[in-house]
């Protein structure tokens, strides 16, 4: 049994351990398949199935961020537990966490333009950073 950041206990499997472990040591939304191959390169057995289903798991506690990548697949990451948003490079997946203060007083000024009530919302926003720009201009 672990503790999360909240400190609500979780049934941590040691797949589950490793892949978070795996997901702490990222600064970018990986895949599935691309977290099983980190995994299997730093000699991790654990198996693409197991791999889906955790990061699955994790996401549903909150533990781990999905987002849909700009290539249509899920990409996980290790996030903080406070509302965020993410900035997020077109070409190397990097992200950065954006504070939603702005955001917020938009949301909740158009939804009460349209006569909405306490509005939900989830934002990425996708961008080339300033390393793959460089690259991408010389």
């Amino acid at each position: 049994m672990s503790t999360d950041q909240t400190g609500k206990h979780l049934r941590l499997t040691r797949q589950r351990q490793v892949i978070l472990d795996h997901m702490n040591d990222t600064n970018e939304f990986v895949s599935a398949q691309k977290a099983h191959a980190q995994l299997k390169m730093a000699g991790e057995s654990v198996g693409l199935a197991t791999v889906y289903r955790g990061l699955q798991w994790l996401a549903g506690e909150g533990l781990v961020d999905a987002i849909r990548m700009v290539d249509g697949e899920i990409g996980y990451r290790r996030c903080s537990t406070e509302h965020h948003h993410h900035l997020i490079c077109r070409t190397c997946g990097r992200a950065v966490e954006i504070l939603p203060e702005a955001l917020e007083r938009w949301a909740i000024q158009v939804a009460t333009e349209h006569g909405f009530h306490e509005p939900e919302h989830h934002v990425e926003v996708y961008g080339v950073c300033d390393a793959c720009w460089s690259a991408m201009t010389d």
